[in-house]
Formats: structure tokens, C-alpha cells, sequence
């Protein structure tokens, strides 16, 4: 059998999906068995133009992590969806906008502004910025440009299957790659993870009692084997997608989102929001009616903590200001 082609193109993200990858241990043989990796920067000398160079549909399959920030992620993007059979955004990044996307809250130019001109340690009294087109005695010079935000990968280009996580656990990764090989992969536009929430993969008792205010990780510890959400932690795992194996609850840790939303759920910050009101008891006995101001009144920092990974690909999907 003729060996698989694949691709790995890393984007807007911090290198963590490059990371999961080999994290299938020595899995990875078995992949290796049945795909070669034709265009893969992080890991093999390549240059654009040997993609460019690839006959249109030249790949099986890209995996696509990290969102869309520059022009240069932006060209690639597209370039290897004309190159690629199927596209993946894999991991949150690429699938949501991710926590690159929280920079969403600013424009381009309030980014500028910061980085370039007001932190405390910045010495630029000639205002100098980073310009896209810069003519030097040694010759032109041209970088990317700076988008004026950050989009999840599905906003720029056709894609055809989602790997959720920050990163992807390495059981979906291989049974994504097993179902490629395989042929079995379900309708195009599915995500390749289980259809339940974290809380249905999560361990710790459950009363379905209320809390009567909303605590930080950094002020207690929290009882190891009770629901986190109940000790009054913000727990994202009623309104995240499962597949992980609750992992971060088994570290004591609570829930913060990387699978996206459930699924049937309309967005993810405002399923948690209602969740939230319920076990506060700000909700009716249906949980609906429930009150956002005094939710998000408790909190140091909402949009951090409902669309931490999700704010790009959310409903309103970035501030605008007036």
C-alpha cells in the first residue's frame, strides 16, 4: 500500500500541538508505517517553494495548528488547502482562536501602542514600529503583516475536521490518524472527539449543591476527590467538550476550556455562564433566567475565564469599541 503524505504547518500558537504530536510515544512507529511526513518546518529542511511546487491535492492530510494572526500565516493557510486532500485544525488554537485570541480585546493598534511605545521597560523616543516594506542600504526588506486580529483557522479557509485540546490528547491524535488510514472518518465538518462533556469523564462526587460565592485556585486547596465547581472553583468542565480523560481535574486541577464547547451547545462562555448561575443560585429551578451581572461580578477576569480558548470563534468574537 502506498504510503500516506502528510503535512504539519505551525501557526498562531505556542508549539505545544508540535509537542503532542510525538507524544503518541512509540506510537509514532506505527504512523510512520503508513505515512510520510512531506512538509513539516518545525522538524524537516523545507522552503514554501517546495510546497508551492506540489501538484494541487499532493497531500493526503494537513494538520493545521495555531490561529491566524499574520499575513504570513494567512498566505499558508491557503496555500496548504490547495495542496492538502483534508485539511485539520488541530488543537485549540487553530479550531477556536485560542489564547492568542485574547487579543481580541485590543485592536492592532492598541497592540502597537503597548508593545512599541508604553510598557515600563520600552526606550523608543523616535517611535519606531515594526514596518511590513523597510528599504535598508543592503536591500529591501519585508516581514509579515500584523492582522487586526486573530482568527480561528476555519474563519480563513475551508476545514474539512477539528482535533480539539491545548494540545490534543494523544489518544485522539492516533485515532484520528488510524481513521485516516483506515478510511473511516465521519461526515467532513465533525470534531474528532467523544460526544460527552468533561463532567461525564470526570471522577469526583457529585452532590449538585449550591455554593454561595466563587473562589480562586490560589486561595485554598481544594478536597481532592469532590466536583471543584461545588468548593466554589470555576470549573469549565460542564460546558467543555470531552476526550481528554479529565486530566487536569485528576491534577486537582479545574477545567479551563481547551475542548471547546459541548456538543449541541451554542457557544461555550455563555453554556458555562448558566451553569455557573445554577450553582449559585442566581438561576430559576429550570436554569434559565439566570443573572449574568451577578456571575460576573465575582469574577477577577470573565472573559479570561469563559473564553479563554474560545473568544475568536465565539459570538461576538472580539470587543468593539464605540
Amino acid at each position: 500500500m502506498e504510503k500516506l503524505k502528510f503535512g504539519f504547518y505551525w501557526a498562531a500558537s505556542c508549539g505545544g500541538c508540535e509537542i503532542a504530536v510525538l507524544d503518541v510515544d512509540e506510537k509514532i512507529l506505527d504512523v510512520l508505517q503508513i505515512a510520510d511526513p512531506v512538509f513539516w518546518p518545525v522538524a524537516m529542511d523545507v522552503k514554501y517553494s517546495d510546497v508551492e511546487a506540489m501538484a494541487d491535492g499532493y497531500m493526503d492530510v494537513c494538520f493545521l495548528n495555531g490561529g491566524i494572526r499574520n499575513s504570513e500565516q494567512e498566505h499558508l493557510a491557503k496555500l496548504l488547502r490547495r495542496k492538502a486532500k483534508y485539511m485539520v485544525a488541530f488543537g485549540a488554537c487553530a479550531q477556536l482562536g485560542g489564547v492568542p485570541g485574547l487579543a481580541n480585546l485590543s485592536n492592532r493598534r492598541d497592540i502597537f501602542d503597548r508593545v512599541y511605545h508604553t510598557t515600563e521597560s520600552t526606550d523608543n523616543p523616535a517611535g519606531t514600529e515594526p514596518q511590513a516594506k523597510h528599504t535598508l542600504p543592503e536591500g529591501d526588506s519585508e516581514i509579515p503583516v500584523f492582522l487586526e486580529s486573530v482568527k480561528p483557522l476555519d474563519q480563513v479557509i475551508p476545514v474539512d475536521y477539528y482535533l480539539p485540546g491545548c494540545p490534543p490528547p494523544p489518544k485522539l491524535i492516533f485515532n484520528a490518524v488510524d481513521a485516516i488510514a483506515k478510511g473511516q472518518l465521519p461526515p467532513k465538518g465533525s470534531i474528532l472527539a467523544p460526544e460527552l462533556a468533561v463532567c461525564d469523564e470526570c471522577p469526583r462526587k457529585k452532590e449538585e449543591k449550591k455554593v454561595a460565592s466563587i473562589k480562586r485556585i490560589i486561595d485554598f486547596t481544594p478536597e481532592p476527590e469532590k466536583c471543584l465547581l461545588e468548593q466554589g472553583l470555576v470549573c469549565m468542565g460542564p460546558a467543555t467538550r470531552g476526550g481528554c480523560d479529565a486530566k487536569c481535574l485528576g491534577a486537582n486541577m479545574p477545567c479551563t476550556g481547551c475542548g471547546g464547547a459541548c456538543p449541541g451547545a451554542m457557544e461555550q462562555g455563555s453554556a458555562m455562564i448558566s451553569a455557573l448561575s445554577t450553582i449559585l443560585g442566581l438561576a430559576d429551578e429550570k436554569g434559565e433566567g439566570y443573572d449574568v451581572d451577578a456571575v460576573v461580578a465575582q469574577l477577577r477576569d470573565p472573559v479570561g475565564t469563559f473564553y479563554k480558548y474560545a473568544l475568536p470563534a465565539s459570538i461576538i468574537g472580539r470587543r468593539v469599541k464605540k
